[in-house]
């Protein structure tokens, strides 16, 4: 995946030769150079959701990014489009087939372009964390799959390589809110959707820090008090105090992260314990 943002453009609208005619009559067209989520699910009426609302909800009406959603059930087999089977060798649940998987992902991926990863939400998959969802953010899209039941055949992960991705180590009845989850933790870094981009790089995990606290009127609340550095007006003060507390709540939550941060900045991890 590249490191360098493409432009996007976002006023040109395009038809591609693939469309099938139901897609030619909706009222969200394919636009041309606007970063892309497609998304396969048995869920369809699930989007956007929560991301057609607020700030991502207003980038989604501006253009700024498209959701493509598509119906997995209409490439199911036979009269009752049936999408999935028992498990090979026995066990508990249904798993998604391999031909009908295969059809859904060959249509939804004609009309994929440039750099468009191919994602399967998985509770296996590597965790989703802020260094890969920057990565997504400069691509063109991605191509997402949400899963069901007990998830989908193995061969279709192998046969189109796909990249499996976790929101945590728990286990979820289906993908459709961990892709939500990615779509929200990405496109909010697409230049102009937040409005104001540097809040994006204060925040936790930017640096590889946990972020420091947060403080608004009024001053005095229950007898707790501001911190009076935020008050000073100094602003190195103020820099150097917030990068202290980033630094200590790191350490104190999550030592994995301390650890990281150490080794990147060429520092022991076990020192400085009165941060």
């Amino acid at each position: 995946m590249t490191d360098t943002p493409l432009p996007r453009a976002q006023g040109r609208k395009t038809i591609r030769p693939t469309l099938k005619p139901k897609e030619l009559m909706t009222d969200a067209p394919d636009l041309a150079g606007v970063w892309t989520a497609q998304v396969l699910t048995l869920l369809p009426d699930a989007f956007p959701g929560i991301l057609g609302d607020s700030l991502l909800g207003r980038a989604l009406k501006e253009h700024l990014w498209q959701l493509q959603v598509t119906d997995l059930r209409r490439f199911g087999e036979g009269k009752h489009r049936n999408v999935d089977d028992t498990p090979a060798g026995g066990g508990a649940g249904m798993v998604l087939r391999a031909d009908v998987l295969e059809k859904a992902l060959r249509e939804v991926r004609s009309g994929a372009r440039g750099n468009m990863p191919l994602i399967y939400l998985s509770p296996r998959g590597r965790p989703m964390t802020q260094s890969l969802m920057q990565k997504l953010s400069q691509a063109d899209g991605v191509t997402l799959l949400c899963g069901r039941f007990e998830g989908i055949d193995e061969r279709v992960i192998e046969h189109f390589d796909m990249i499996e991705v976790s929101l945590g180590d728990f286990v979820m009845t289906g993908g459709e809110i961990a892709a939500m989850a990615l779509i929200d933790a990405t496109v909010r870094l697409i230049p102009c959707v937040l409005g104001n981009q540097a809040s994006t790089e204060e925040e936790s995990f930017s640096d590889g820090l946990l972020e420091h606290p947060h403080y608004t009127k009024p001053a005095n609340w229950h007898g707790r008090t501001i911190p009076d550095v935020l008050l000073s007006g100094h602003h190195a003060k103020i820099t150097d105090w917030r990068r202290e507390q980033a630094e200590r709540l790191t350490k104190e939550r999550r030592p994995d992260l301390w650890r990281a941060y150490c080794a990147q900045h060429g520092r022991d991890p076990v020192e400085d314990q009165e941060l």
